[in-house]
């Protein structure tokens, strides 16, 4: 069969769904591991990579089946899944690439007074203390605070704003890519829904 025809079109489907499979179990297994060793304690972020990555799991496990057996009506609830996703993804990346530095400095701020876990772990992790100011009335995480003789911690704001622009550019162009990659995916699920399977009767709707 010429690449185009029923045989391509179905191992491309499948290529690209064993790809999602891959990343959905990158993500739950980098998740699981950073709970493991301690890297992560906010539970809420854990839960929430590992729900991705479920999530994108049964997508591509839809994918699959529908590509694999020629099923309409799998491929065709996957195209609608995959095309909501696509949106969702897209808005946030280009989001992601858009934000400006009061913005994202807001958003920075917003998302530490959420969690103690969270600002726990970013202490811990930077070695810093507070967001704006140290305040040495209270606990905190960083090795350099209970460091003897004392020694001046630096705020995290300072340390998260050096990194956070090339995060945020990162994250916008994977995000960009595999938003593409759902178009594609989309795009395979049509063609393959509409082309006939040679093997099969050739009078008979498929």
């Amino acid at each position: 069969m010429v690449c185009g025809g029923f045989v391509c079109t179905k191992n491309s489907l499948c290529a690209l769904n064993v790809l999602y499979v891959l990343v959905s179990l990158l993500l739950v297994g980098v998740a699981a591991w950073g709970k493991w060793f301690g890297l992560v304690s906010s539970i809420q972020v854990v839960a929430g990579v590992i729900g991705v990555g479920i999530f994108l799991l049964l997508v591509a496990f839809v994918g699959l089946c529908g590509a694999l057996r020629h099923h309409q009506v799998l491929l065709f609830f996957y195209m609608i899944i995959l095309s909501l996703v696509f949106v969702v993804q897209l808005s946030v990346s280009c989001a992601c690439l858009a934000l400006n530095e009061n913005q994202r400095n807001h958003l920075l701020e917003v998302g530490w007074n959420k969690s103690e876990a969270t600002q726990m772990d970013v202490e811990k992790t930077l070695n810093c203390c507070g967001f704006y100011h140290v305040d040495y009335n209270r606990t905190c995480a960083a090795s350099c605070f209970n460091q003897q003789p004392p020694v001046t911690c630096a705020t995290c704001a300072d340390i998260i704003e050096m990194y956070a622009g090339d995060v945020l550019r990162f994250v916008g162009g994977i995000g960009l890519f595999f938003s593409f990659t759902e178009m594609l995916g989309v795009w395979l699920a049509r063609r393959y829904r509409n082309i006939k399977d040679p093997r099969s009767n050739p009078g008979a709707f498929l």
